[in-house]
């Protein structure tokens, strides 16, 4: 294999693991995300919560708090939901048929372990009101919520159900609904205009033994390839040089590898 620095032998499990796990009704959670990777907001003292309690996966955590900072949006902007476990989803799940009716909660809540909530990894966010909805909490295009949403990308977040994708979704859109998959990717997403499930597709043709797929950004650069799983236990996955690597599966049938070049930007990323 020209060109490999290193091999990194993966088992089948990692496949639902990392930041870019595909979750929705075809694609499930096979785990919730484990305590010893989930932080309280409160660790960062600026941020607001709808309730006590709110944790969300750390890394997704901090690049919150740096985002809701860097739109000057800790004093206007409510953490309405983060992580939930699979019996919290199904409550939640429950209490909005009986209280919405099964088409508005089919458009708005997912089924238990369909959920995006279950990976630590998504947060809904909305404008500090009086009575913040829980389900569907306002967060308009302007102002301090506009920066936010402007801002979102710089620090790995993708407006997750975007408005004309509801047909690939299956979710109505969400302009509450974040979801962190990392810098790089967040990049990609919006330059191209993708919802998830259309990146997961896009980044599939770039295998590690063609081309692949490379954006600048914060003065270095990211070089993205995938590589399918055996499926049969363990996969190896090749890792180019570089200065900090980063391997995710998808959820559905490999791995994506985000190789970091540029010391400042690998500090940043890995």
């Amino acid at each position: 294999m020209e060109g490999v620095h290193m091999i990194i032998t993966v088992g089948q499990e990692a496949v639902h693991a990392g930041y870019l796990v595909l979750i929705n009704g075809d694609h499930p959670v096979r785990e919730d995300a484990g305590a010893d990777r989930l932080r309280p907001i409160g660790v960062h003292g600026s941020l607001r919560g709808r309730q006590e309690g709110i944790r969300l996966e750390q890394t997704c955590l901090g690049q919150l708090a740096a985002l809701l900072e860097a739109s000057g949006g800790e004093k206007d902007i409510v953490i309405v939901s983060g992580f939930r476990s699979r019996t919290e989803q199904a409550v939640i799940y429950r209490q909005s048929l009986a209280e919405n009716g099964k088409a508005y909660t089919s458009k708005y809540v997912a089924l238990p372990n369909h959920s995006e909530h279950q990976t630590g990894l998504a947060v809904d966010v909305g404008k500090l009101v009086r009575d913040v909805d829980f389900i569907a909490p306002t967060f308009p295009d302007d102002g301090v919520c506009g920066r936010f949403k402007q801002l979102a990308a710089e620090y790995g977040f993708i407006m997750r159900y975007q408005e004309g994708k509801e047909a690939i979704t299956r979710i109505a859109c969400e302009p509450w609904h974040y979801r962190f998959v990392g810098r790089p990717h967040a990049a990609l997403i919006g330059q191209h205009g993708f919802c998830l499930e259309e990146y997961i597709d896009f980044v599939r043709d770039y295998r590690y033994s063609g081309a692949h797929l490379t954006t600048k950004h914060g003065g270095g650069e990211a070089e993205i390839y995938f590589v399918p799983s055996r499926g049969d236990g363990n996969t190896p996955v090749p890792i180019v040089a570089c200065e900090a690597y980063r391997i995710s599966g998808n959820n559905v049938d490999g791995f994506i590898v985000t190789a970091f070049h540029g010391k400042e930007f690998a500090r940043s990323e890995a």
